[in-house]
């Protein structure tokens, strides 16, 4: 069997928020769905029906804390209760896949553990559905 081809090892990506590359100070940016699936059964043997709803979609992202001009903890904080455009893209480059979407800021933390890098780990709510193109 061959090899397959078109996969992705995640490590020159890009993630921006509001048009601003923040790719130096995140580790993981992911989108992931949750969608629902009701299942009814019948008396009957075969008598199984099935529904799924649209997926509500998560960003979750996870990077350093960087309280400074030019961070993105600092950049989420001002925005944090409005809805801001997120681009993240797997593999840098013309021809490759991205997405973008819009997200709801939540609130961010601030500081952290004795001796260890501040860091934030968000699980940000995605408002409608991903817009998945390919790069210009």
């Amino acid at each position: 069997m061959a090899v397959p081809t078109g996969y992705i090892v995640m490590k020159d990506a890009s993630i921006k928020i509001d048009d601003i590359e923040y790719a130096n100070q995140v580790r993981k940016a992911r989108l992931v769905p949750d969608q629902q699936t009701q299942t009814y059964k019948t008396l009957v043997p075969d008598g199984i029906i099935q529904d799924t709803d649209q997926a509500v979609w998560t960003l979750e992202l996870e990077g350093l804390q960087i309280n400074a001009t030019g961070g993105l903890a600092k950049a989420l904080r001002t925005a944090a209760g409005t809805v801001v455009e997120a681009i993240i893209q797997p593999k840098v480059g013309t021809g490759q896949d991205l997405a973008t979407v819009n997200i709801l800021v939540p609130a961010i933390p601030f500081g952290g553990e004795q001796g260890e890098f501040l860091v934030m780990d968000l699980s940000i709510p995605v408002v409608g559905q991903p817009v998945l193109t390919v790069a210009a």
